[in-house]
């Protein structure tokens, strides 16, 4: 018997060894047993050593370089060396230095920005950082451009970095990141004349702009150069009186976000008192784990301390009132936390924004994305007297609006949304310099509008496929951004904004809140979650949010088929594995479509 009892002490310990380096190796990274090189990301419990490289040595790794934001350091290592060197007492984690990508109408009617425009907010001394493909291309020094000061050659972008080594520095080799900051920032220049019938500006049109790019010709980078970007963002605050970063970019979930070290980048951004606002993903037509697109969320837009924002597509109409989801659009809960995102939605869908250069890739490959002078402007073919308003004087020059290629473009997603956030932060932010990131948050989240529809459908003309969607907080969040009714909150109060963890009650069948009375929406009458997510719309009423009739009952989340199944420390396998995305970990091939299309 007592050898019995021993050999079931050793492989219960044994047992107990294995979840522990489990808990410390990515997933991507256990069980490796080719000695192929990999590039990953090695945590420590505590600023790396000289001895932490030596042990690096050791397991035949070399380092390329610290990553001071998150205790980490940049190694390449073979794979099958990466289970040993977990094992060291002073590594937090190991993940891989994983790609991410940008998630790819005027978005200013639908948010009420006139109102923020009416009252004198531009966003003038606020620095929002642009984490993304660059801005503007190498000719934009000696161009008037809608991201300079209103008609000068004197650009509004204060600093510019870059992590990519393609000879581009930090122009825009893409055309994603100039389109970002347009719709945070851009003044309208371009459509702003006497042949000009509207004028198409960003939300806060004198904010200052940080590019820090990370992202290449192709829209890809890594999580490495998006932790430096951030901890550049950091480091550049006081000078440039950083508020906001905007992340228009993402991939898939891999692990928790306490070990996930694009989530503590973010985390770390935010303790130093800068919003972080992250699109939440593209992937909400994902339906592959059969669980209708929820649990489709990115990182680090699954971290509770960012903004996350879903895309909303406005029906070719200034109003939001026939606004609807966009069925690409990520939903929640987080994979892993079971975290509730998005926070909020924002106009995403076919969003007009500045392009800055004709031969960018995404401008060359869907030529038809190029707005039309139309759009905006009178007799687009004839030679017409354009009158252009300047700080300085009234200019009049005559231009044959047919020869001059337009400043505009569309785009789509979650990555149009989200800036639209950004620029709100940043005018909420001029009007009150002293609100916190966790203040910011909340009252974008408690003033949002929260009038929706119980469902709303598309169908694909391509695939013929048509898509459901039910307005509940994981699709949601807690509302329409509405800027108008943000900046006429005055409610204050001290406590985090972390987004809550849901659960699931498998014996009522119902979806509940697990309660924080740290958060200011825990405890306080003015921040409950009654106020914040609107009552019965989105979580009191079971028949709301997954139960009764709804599309996907509550098993489609959490029981049977689930995306996390039985073990939700493997959630990357269910809500990731199959066809859901490709072994380099982008996103999928219609998630990619719709950043350029939209939906219709």
């Amino acid at each position: 018997m007592k050898s019995k009892s021993a050999l079931l002490v050793v492989i219960l310990a044994l047992a107990s060894y294995a979840e522990a380096k489990k808990d410390k190796l990515a997933p991507e990274l256990q069980n490796q047993t080719v000695s192929n090189s990999v590039n990953v990301i090695v945590q420590f419990n505590a600023p790396p050593t000289a001895a932490d490289l030596t042990k690096i040595s050791n397991h035949g790794g070399r380092s390329s370089g610290s990553i001071g934001l998150v205790n980490g350091m940049q190694v390449s290592l073979p794979a099958n060396q990466a289970d040993g060197l977990s094992d060291e007492t002073s590594v937090k984690f190991i993940s891989p230095d994983r790609p991410v990508k940008g998630s790819l109408t005027n978005s200013a009617p639908a948010i009420n920005a006139p109102y923020a425009w009416g009252l004198g907010l531009d966003g003038s001394g606020i620095g929002v950082a642009v984490i993304d493909s660059g801005i503007g291309p190498k000719t934009s020094s000696v161009s008037i451009s809608d991201l300079n000061k209103f008609g000068s050659t004197t650009s509004r972008v204060v600093y510019s970095q870059s992590w990519v080594n393609d000879g581009l520095g930090s122009y825009d080799g893409y055309g994603h990141g100039t389109h970002v900051a347009g719709i945070i920032g851009g003044n309208g220049y371009n459509s702003t004349g006497s042949a000009d019938f509207q004028t198409i500006k960003g939300i806060a049109p004198n904010v200052q702009l940080i590019n820090l790019r990370v992202l290449d010709s192709t829209g890809t980078g890594t999580d490495s150069s998006v932790i430096a970007a951030i901890q550049a963002a950091i480091s550049l605050k006081k000078k440039y009186n950083i508020r906001v970063i905007n992340l228009s970019l993402g991939r898939p979930v891999y692990e928790s976000y306490t070990l996930d070290p694009l989530c503590q980048a973010v985390e770390a951004a935010y303790k130093a008192g800068i919003v972080v606002v992250v699109a939440a993903g593209n992937d909400g037509r994902n339906d592959s784990a059969g669980n209708g697109g929820y649990g489709t969320i990115y990182a680090p837009a699954n971290d509770p301390y960012v903004i996350t924002v879903g895309a909303m597509k406005s029906m070719g109409t200034p109003t939001r009132a026939d606004d609807l989801i966009a069925t690409y659009s990520a939903k929640g809960p987080t994979a892993i936390d079971h975290i509730a995102k998005p926070d909020l939605v924002a106009p995403g869908n076919r969003v007009v924004s500045v392009l800055e250069n004709a031969n960018a890739p995404l401008a060359v490959a869907y030529p038809e994305n190029v707005i039309s002078k139309s759009y905006y402007m009178n007799s687009p073919v004839a030679t017409v007297t354009a009158t252009k308003m300047t700080a300085a004087a009234t200019t009049t020059s005559s231009t044959t609006t047919s020869s001059t290629p337009s400043s505009y473009f569309t785009l789509s997603g979650t990555s149009m949304a989200a800036p639209a956030v950004s620029g709100a932060a940043a005018l909420l932010l001029q009007k009150n310099s002293n609100l916190t990131p966790d203040q910011v948050k909340a009252r974008l989240m408690k003033t949002a509008y929260k009038v929706f529809p119980q469902f709303s459908s598309y169908t694909d003309p391509l695939t013929g496929i048509t898509y459901t969607d039910q307005y509940d907080l994981f699709t949601v969040g807690a509302g329409y951004l509405d800027l108008q009714a943000a900046l006429a909150n005055t409610d204050s109060f001290t406590g985090v904004a972390t987004s809550p963890t849901v659960a699931y009650d498998s014996t009522s069948q119902s979806v509940y809140f697990v309660n924080n009375s740290f958060a200011v929406w825990g405890g306080s009458s003015n921040w409950t979650s009654f106020a914040v997510w609107g009552g019965n719309t989105f979580v009191s009423n079971n028949f709301a949010v997954w139960g009764g009739s709804s599309p996907w009952a509550s098993f489609a989340v959490w029981g049977g088929s689930a995306p996390w199944g039985n073990n939700t420390n493997n959630g990357f396998f269910a809500v990731w594995g199959g066809n859901s995305v490709s072994a380099s970990g982008t996103p999928t091939k219609d998630a990619v479509n719709m950043m350029i299309k939209g939906d219709n």
